[in-house]
């Protein structure tokens, strides 16, 4: 008990030492400063509101083009330290060719918020800052245990593992009532991606692999994890915008390297993109996967960029071999081809999705608890909720109405 008090106040003394230094920006300020075409990408989507197994809700952007008519519905994921955004020009191009196109931004990335689990330092900082100082202590005398005994019990889960991200697709699909999709998996999604297909393959109508690779993330997301040196690396421009176009894309414009670097540096985006790199699934096996039951008849594309590098060539041809029943083609744009090559990655998707036979849109009336329970999760139960997507423009959560625009 004595070594759980001193430890209370400690903690409680030290949060309130290092609040000025580790609460990130205002929201409402750091989301005025962004680009007008940034604000306008966040009013025309919809923030989601997902109740993990580690019980703090949290609420993740997807974002929606949508011609008058269509029968496809793709649906882009975007890699590590992407985001919505970044699919911009392959969304619209998506609409013109008759396809609703979807993308989401994965927790911790874009807009959408970073998860928060229950027990960790970070929550009982959060809530030390919220409640007082002596709130820490306060539950230690009434309860005779500290508030953060469950650091020890949590600390190798992560909300950013394949059963986390597969629950977040499915919560989206089900929200938008999207029915079967053509899911786009980018970059290092592979692993999250994949689990989600083998989970729910009913909703999956074609799969297409846009360099995406389970044990080679582009974005350089150990440079920007390294304590104070990320930091500098976010607050420089021209040094990020070098990064970028010798990792991501080579002819990545400014602008667009600007809007990735604002949305990293607010929100703690670098810590969601550490976290989530963190937690990839590095030893994802592509043979073993495409052999589980539903997914042996799947259609699968793999657009790999033929220009990057003989290492990355080398890595599509042998994530080709382990997919000898699927359509492998080459495209001349990088490791993000969706900000360099927007429309030959439009047209082979367009392609491949109006080959197959039009897709039967499901309609689902099944209670949301039922759904839930049917989610594969790492560990817990789930707790039932009413659920729910708002608008962007009255969601508030940049403490905006909706006059957000500025």
């Amino acid at each position: 008990m004595a070594f759980w008090t001193y430890l209370t106040i400690s903690v409680g003394l030290l949060s309130l030492l290092l609040s000025p230094f580790l609460s990130p920006r205002d929201q409402h300020s750091w989301f005025l400063s962004l680009p007008p075409d940034l604000r306008l990408h966040f009013s025309q989507g919809k923030l989601i509101k997902i109740h993990p197994s580690y019980q703090i809700p949290f609420r993740v952007f997807a974002v929606e083009s949508s011609p008058a008519e269509f029968s496809e519905t793709v649906l882009l994921v975007p890699g590590l330290a992407c985001n919505s955004f970044s699919f911009r020009h392959v969304m619209s191009a998506l609409r013109s060719h008759g396809v609703r196109a979807v993308a989401i931004d994965m927790p911790g990335s874009g807009f959408s918020e970073r998860p928060r689990v229950p027990g960790s330092f970070e929550d009982v900082f959060a809530q030390i800052k919220e409640n007082g100082i002596f709130w820490a202590f306060d539950q230690l005398v009434e309860t005779g245990q500290a508030p953060y005994e469950e650091i020890r019990a949590r600390k190798n889960f992560s909300p950013y593992g394949p059963a986390e991200i597969g629950f977040v697709i499915r919560k989206v699909i089900r929200e938008m009532k999207l029915g079967p999709v053509h899911l786009v998996i980018h970059d290092a999604m592979l692993g999250s991606g994949a689990n989600f297909v083998a989970s729910y393959p009913s909703l999956v109508r074609s799969v297409t692999l846009l360099d995406s690779s389970a044990g080679l993330p582009a974005f350089p997301y150990w440079a920007v994890g390294v304590p104070v040196v990320g930091r500098l690396i976010l607050k420089s421009p021209s040094f990020f915008t070098k990064l970028m176009r010798l990792c991501c894309s080579r002819s990545i414009d400014m602008p667009a390297v600007e809007h990735q670097r604002l949305l990293l540096l607010g929100k703690d985006g670098r810590k969601g993109v550490v976290d989530m790199a963190k937690a990839l699934n590095y030893s994802f096996d592509l043979r073993q996967w495409k052999e589980l039951d539903g997914l042996k008849e799947m259609p699968i594309q793999l657009l790999w960029s033929n220009n990057w590098s003989d290492r990355w060539i080398e890595e599509g041809r042998q994530t080709a071999s382990a997919l000898p029943e699927g359509k492998f083609t080459y495209h001349s744009g990088g490791r993000w081809p969706q900000e360099d090559n927007a429309k030959e990655i439009t047209e082979r998707i367009v392609e491949f999705v109006t080959s197959l036979p039009k897709t039967i849109r499901m309609i689902i009336n099944e209670p949301s608890e039922d759904l839930e329970e049917k989610v594969l999760v790492n560990s817990g139960s789930l707790h039932q909720h009413e659920h729910g997507y708002q608008f962007g423009p009255s969601l508030g959560m940049y403490g905006l109405g909706q006059g957000f625009m500025g």
